[in-house]
């Protein structure tokens, strides 16, 4: 049965670290809804209220476009061991380009990461617990070195070159805001 906690507890942020995958989700008001698989180290709770990621370069910037446009956004965890459980956390998200103010204070957090680009910075209106009984169980058996691969051998100028031609538009037209400002 679900159940919605006004913000994170104790035991929500011990699931949340035991994570190796979680998934964002985020749509505009008009257009595709954005569903993404994110990993490595790169999600950090910041408060009870508050969970901030370091996004990396991807084949698209949906959420940073869908986040200008209105906000919205879901982050989702879900256990594949033993022990099922969904847990998702609703808000308001942005994107914090290393241009923003605020940015060195929040980059702080993570450890580099290769291809590095925004991080997504959400704040929890609502936390949702719901059974998983129907998620089947999974073996992790480690991260891929691929996209660290990748961003290496573009080096800085070559991504670049990557945002101006993948990542300043979403797929339905809307600016990211990547290279904005």
């Amino acid at each position: 049965m679900a159940r919605f906690y006004p913000a994170l507890t104790g035991q929500h942020e011990h699931f949340i670290a035991s994570q190796k995958i979680f998934f964002t989700a985020s749509a505009p008001q008009q257009g595709r809804i954005n569903l993404s698989p994110k990993g490595l180290d790169s999600l950090r709770i910041l408060g009870p209220n508050r969970v901030a990621y370091l996004d990396l370069t991807g084949s698209g910037n949906e959420t940073a476009a869908h986040l200008l446009e209105n906000g919205r956004m879901t982050l989702m965890f879900c256990s594949f061991d033993a022990d099922p459980l969904i847990l998702r956390l609703y808000g308001q998200g942005r994107a914090v380009k290393p241009r923003d103010a605020d940015w060195a204070a929040l980059r702080g957090h993570f450890p580099a990461l290769p291809g590095e680009r925004q991080i997504i910075d959400l704040n929890i209106d609502s936390v949702q617990t719901s059974c998983g009984y129907a998620v089947p169980q999974y073996v992790y058996t480690g991260e891929r070195d691929t996209l660290a691969r990748w961003a290496e051998k573009k080096g800085p100028a070559g991504l670049l070159d990557y945002w101006r031609e993948k990542n300043r538009m979403s797929i339905d037209g809307l600016p990211s805001g990547l290279l904005e400002g």
